[in-house]
């Protein structure tokens, strides 16, 4: 099985990416004939945007259970409220989570472990993209670092136990995490600072939108390790880039900045149906060949080139332990530890 890691790095350069990306590639829709009856599914940030998008699709084709995960209950009753109309058949609930929140995430985590008799698929949508530097007060990380890296690695991890358990047997569990195209196009400039972690928290080197395309490229050096401790037959996670999308990501813009970002996305721009089906081509239609796989226009495609180098290696290892000490408190070593040790029990 060959994953993004093992293949060799693309160096093309961004604006042909994005060229590709948006006008050369055509929408994909899920195998006819697919059935999600009898399935349960979780996606965060599905109040608004992609993540509602990516429920009403999963809906449509017959879901029997989706938790929309978000922050605020009124938005996601109203966002419920819609979807229940559309899908009268469906159980729709939703739960909170606060992706800011360490306390909050593993509430949820615990609720799915307790409340849950059965989970096929979790899309992690919810992210963040500020313009303006901002630390989260309870563990002092820049923001977009927090949301986009620390906080969504967290729940993935909380949720993997949950994924392989309550999947049915003989099926894995799918764990899809929402990516950007971007990710290639970061630089990582703190590369060999140590610890690499910290170093992403210093105001002096913040600058938008740089400091997003290095939250997404955190997630493929994250990826690149979990893997090696996740079987595919038990759990299979990816990630997903539904390329420039029309959406309100960057709703924290103003003036000029936020004119010129609508001008370009009513040009350039994906729709959400569009954006929405790499979701669903990521955790339903690929099967285990995109284990540890970053997907881009519906195929498996390499990470972020800096990664392939000695230095990026390096850096990748550094991120690893860090993250895990981040995480102590949660056990995220120890989880991931019992699931490589249940692996070679298995084999």
């Amino acid at each position: 099985m060959v994953g993004s890691k093992d293949l060799p790095p693309s160096h093309a350069i961004y604006p042909v990416i994005f060229f590709r990306n948006q006008f050369l590639t055509k929408a994909q829709t899920l195998p006819k004939g697919t059935d999600l009856s009898e399935k349960v599914a979780i996606i965060t940030g599905a109040n608004t945007g992609l993540g509602f998008e990516a429920a009403s699709q999963l809906l449509s084709y017959k879901l029997s259970h989706l938790i929309i995960a978000v922050r605020s209950a009124a938005r996601g009753d109203a966002a419920a409220k819609k979807l229940r109309t559309r899908h009268p058949q469906a159980n729709i609930e939703v739960w909170i989570v606060d992706m800011a929140s360490y306390e909050s995430i593993q509430t949820f985590t615990r609720r799915v472990e307790t409340d849950l008799a059965r989970l096929d698929i979790v899309i992690l949508n919810a992210g963040l993209n500020n313009p303006q530097f901002r630390t989260n007060p309870s563990t002092g990380h820049e923001e977009i670092i927090q949301i986009n890296y620390i906080s969504t690695m967290l729940l993935a991890v909380l949720l993997l136990p949950s994924l392989k358990s309550k999947s049915p047997r003989g099926t894995p569990g799918r764990l899809t995490i929402v990516n950007a195209a971007l990710s290639l196009n970061s630089k990582l400039p703190t590369l060999k600072e140590r610890p690499f972690l910290q170093s992403l928290d210093d105001p002096k080197r913040f600058a938008f939108p740089a400091q997003y395309c290095i939250s997404k490229t955190l997630a493929h050096m994250f990826l690149w390790k979990l893997i090696d401790h996740v079987n595919a037959d038990d759990v299979i996670v990816n990630l997903a880039d539904p390329a420039f999308v029309k959406t309100d990501l960057a709703r924290g813009l103003s003036g000029g900045a936020k004119i010129g970002y609508h001008v370009f996305g009513a040009l350039c721009g994906r729709s959400i149906a569009m954006g929405a089906s790499t979701f669903l081509d990521a955790a339903v239609a690929k099967g285990k060949e995109s284990h540890g796989a970053f997907i881009m226009n519906y195929k498996i495609h390499p990470f972020n080139p800096v990664l392939y180098t000695p230095e990026g290696k390096d850096a990748i290892e550094a991120l690893w332990r860090e993250t895990l000490d981040e995480l102590a408190f949660a056990n995220v070593g120890g989880i991931l530890q019992s699931l490589t040790r249940f692996r070679t029990l298995d084999r």
